[in-house]
């Protein structure tokens, strides 16, 4: 591995699946046992999408996005030994106020989750007089702990660094509207305490002229990837065609130092909607990008990813040639 990772941990027990030994062209490759999580792993699931997994003592814990059959969102633990075969709860998180005073959710959905120091931070589309981010914690997936929303109404996409950057806490996050939002731009900020947020700076915009995937609108994806080349981050862009908007995924270069300063930009997606799973469901045409498990002595990833909001996806690659795809193919 010619790309050199930082304060990423060895993950030996990473899912798996070795690319297709002919015809490949793709720089990721999708499981063969797609969807790896069905719409109706729990009693009254509608759909699970659009999830956080992280690697947990061992095996394997994340936050899911189940729609249930009355069509409301929420997010719902679960755990795993291989990361393939999940056992989520029936039940979404009952989260506990870290102040009394902290107002309901209206409904919760697209986590992430990432390790900061000590504990496993989740971070959602939280409904709050409007879609905002909301910001939460765990140490063992089984108490959950909710904090002061971190960005006021209309933000999607909150996604935290995994380390502090200038000795705050950092995220990406993209400013919206109230409703599907035909636009919209990665913004980074950086906060003290998680409760107050400001040094916000623009990232990125979509860039319809020379690459079309990400004309409309672009949104963070996993948390970022400390590599000695710089941060490295996939991202969903988001094309408005004659029949609606279609949800591919690539990846960006960003500074180590100043994360809002693009260094590269993939101008040709890498994951587009073409499986039968990723375009027939609650809503077409839809690849989306929540989570992405690392193994810091080998470069391999694999990256959970909903799937026409409806099932969950894998797919598995190298860092060596994401970021030479990245850098070879820039806008």
């Amino acid at each position: 591995m010619s790309i050199q990772l930082k304060n990423v941990a060895a993950l030996p027990n990473i899912p798996w699946q070795d690319a297709p030994s002919k015809g490949r062209k793709e720089v990721l490759w999708r499981y063969s046992g797609n969807p790896v999580i069905p719409r109706d792993l729990t009693k009254r699931s509608n759909s699970i999408f659009n999830s956080a997994v992280v690697p947990f003592k061992g095996e394997f814990a994340g936050v899911f996005r189940c729609d249930d059959t009355a069509r409301r969102m929420n997010i719902f633990a679960g755990k795993s030994k291989d990361g393939f075969a999940w056992n989520i709860e029936d039940d979404p998180i009952d989260f506990i106020k870290t102040d009394p005073s902290l107002p309901d959710s209206e409904y919760k959905y697209d986590p992430r989750v990432v390790f900061i120091e000590d504990r496993y931070y989740i971070i959602w589309c939280n409904g709050y007089h409007g879609p905002c981010i909301g910001l939460g914690y765990t140490e063992d997936f089984e108490k959950f702990y909710i904090m002061e929303n971190a960005l006021m109404p209309y933000n999607r996409n909150g996604v935290l660094f995994p380390r502090k950057v200038h000795g705050n806490f950092a995220m990406y996050s993209r400013p919206s509207d109230s409703g599907h939002t035909p636009f919209g731009d990665i913004v980074y900020s950086e906060s003290p305490d998680l409760t107050f947020w400001g040094k916000h700076r623009h990232v990125m915009a979509p860039n319809g002229w020379q690459s079309a995937w990400q004309s409309t609108k672009i949104g963070a994806g996993p948390a970022p990837i400390e590599t000695s080349e710089g941060w490295l981050l996939f991202y969903h862009g988001v094309l408005t065609s004659c029949n609606g908007f279609v949800y591919s995924f690539g990846a960006a270069l960003l500074d180590i130092d100043e994360p809002w300063k693009v260094i590269a930009r993939s101008r040709p997606y890498l994951i587009n909607p073409r499986e039968i799973y990723e375009c027939v469901g609650d809503v077409p045409n839809v690849t989306f990008p929540c989570a992405c498990l690392v193994d810091g002595d080998t470069g391999r990833l694999a990256i959970y990813y909903g799937c026409a909001d409806t099932v969950t996806g894998l797919v598995f690659g190298r860092i060596d040639e994401v970021v030479d795809f990245v850098k070879e193919n820039k806008c």
